[in-house]
């Protein structure tokens, strides 16, 4: 179980968060949007990373991770998380951009 808990986190994040695509414009529901939003971001800092493993400035406990890497022994929850927190906080943003915005209405 121990191998998994970085990508049961992220999933659990998602899972969480999933309920806000219901307030808002929809952050799922602009997918060409959402992925100009995170995508850049998210090269930036898988380069980073890897430049960072390749120069042993941080490592991963191979304990707390699949081992899957996706290049440059960046492991495969590193990219997820550079997608997943950036997603799940958008759906946030968006949720209570639109609750406020309601509340704001009925003053």
């Amino acid at each position: 179980m121990d191998r998994w808990q970085y990508l049961i986190v992220l999933g659990a994040c998602l899972l969480i968060t999933l309920p806000l695509e219901a307030f808002g414009s929809g952050v799922y529901r602009q997918p060409v949007r959402l992925l100009r939003a995170v995508v850049p971001v998210a090269a930036v800092f898988v380069v980073w990373d890897a430049i960072a493993i390749a120069g042993h400035v941080w490592t991963y406990n191979p304990r707390y991770i699949s081992g899957i890497d996706v290049g440059f022994s960046v492991p495969l929850e590193e990219l997820l998380f550079f997608i997943v927190i950036p997603v799940c906080g958008l759906l946030t943003y968006s949720a209570v951009s639109a609750i406020l915005g309601i509340l704001r209405g009925r003053r």
